[in-house]
């Protein structure tokens, strides 16, 4: 078996809605303890709360070394917006910003838009992917170094270091440049929920983690090894994805064994598969299915927020450390570097470099 890569993990801060910051803040801090990759935070115009990038927006000064993954649907927004709010993400973090793709597929959603009626999932993953496509653009319109700001001379921007998308698909068209200056990590994070079938496409040609929801360490890694395989299709390296199984988690209030087979929990749509037992038995089930070299790591969603992810990160995360499973420092400040992904090339400079 080859080496296997660094553990990664991740959890879910989200649960009942909440109006005090200081709740989401105290989360985010307490998984940044435990030196997690980085917290997410769930979003949809069907349910009520506050806007998840705003809210990760008032954690990012609050924190220091974890990634802040919202979720954003693409689904009735403008995609030249949404690239400028994850953007600022980027920028107001020091480069720990991700975004989690989604889509808004119920007639509910689209009757507060009024716009359209709703679509079918197919459609609206191929509507997100194109998101995805024209946010990476629109991050790479301004070139590195495109800020002058010599007072002396009146200069602000190099014009040559900006460029046009001119993006057109089948729903929307977008020129560009941005007006938010290239993000820290040159492209914030982008995170699929790539279990189904059309956004496991959008997944493979868009995505730098990969969520997926499987019963098994087999299904799990059957999952992983079609999205590489996808990925490659696309022209990527499938080495550049990390796929982490999404649990939700209920540790209960005492240790006792999981439900047999991680797929008889109660239905908690897109919450991922749902696991019920203690902190040391979660962490022997990602020490078994990380060592078998079934997938890179894990996304945890608790349960009861206020309650489990404590006992994730006293516990769990801590006897993972324990048996040098998993990282008790950050060895960089961005998310990028977390995950040991390269901060991409600007497309726009490769081009003029080829000229």
């Amino acid at each position: 078996m080859p080496p296997l890569r660094p553990l990664h993990l991740a959890a879910g801060i989200g649960g009942p809605p909440r109006y005090d910051p200081a709740h989401y803040t105290g989360l985010a801090r307490l998984a940044e303890g435990g030196a997690l990759d980085f917290v997410s935070l769930d979003d949809s115009f069907a349910r009520p709360g506050p806007d998840a990038l705003a809210v990760l927006s008032r954690v990012a000064p609050e924190t220091r070394r974890i990634g802040l993954v919202p979720t954003v649907t693409t689904t009735h927004t403008e995609p030249f917006h949404v690239s400028s709010a994850v953007a600022t993400l980027d920028w107001v973090s020091r480069g720990r910003a991700g975004w989690c793709v989604d889509v808004s597929s119920t007639a509910a959603e689209a009757r507060l838009f009024g716009r359209r009626s709703a679509a079918p999932a197919a459609e609206l993953w191929r509507e997100a992917g194109e998101a995805a496509d024209v946010g990476a653009r629109l991050w790479d319109s301004w070139e590195d170094g495109a800020e002058i700001r010599d007072a002396a001379t009146g200069r602000f921007l190099d014009r040559a270091k900006l460029h046009r998308t001119d993006f057109e698909g089948a729903a929307f068209r977008v020129r560009g440049p941005a007006v938010v200056p290239r993000p820290p990590q040159g492209h914030p994070v982008t995170v699929v929920e790539g279990t189904a079938g059309p956004a496991r496409e959008v997944a493979a040609r868009h995505a730098d983690v990969v969520l997926v929801r499987a019963g098994t360490p087999e299904r799990a890694a059957g999952i992983r090894d079609d999205v590489h395989r996808r990925a490659a299709a696309h022209g990527r390296d499938p080495g550049t994805l990390r796929v982490l199984v999404a649990l939700t988690v209920d540790l209960g209030d005492a240790e006792s064994a999981p439900e047999p087979g991680l797929a008889s929990g109660p239905p908690l749509a897109g919450h991922g598969t749902y696991y019920r037992g203690g902190p040391v038995d979660l962490a022997d089930l990602i020490t078994q299915w990380y060592r078998a070299g079934a997938v890179d790591g894990f996304h945890l969603t608790p349960l009861t927020p206020g309650r489990d992810l404590e006992r994730i990160v006293n516990g769990t995360v801590a006897l993972l450390q324990h048996r040098s499973l998993f990282r008790t420092f950050y060895p960089g400040g961005t998310l990028r570097e977390h995950l040991g992904l390269p901060r991409p090339a600007n497309r726009y400079a490769l081009q003029g470099a080829r000229a």
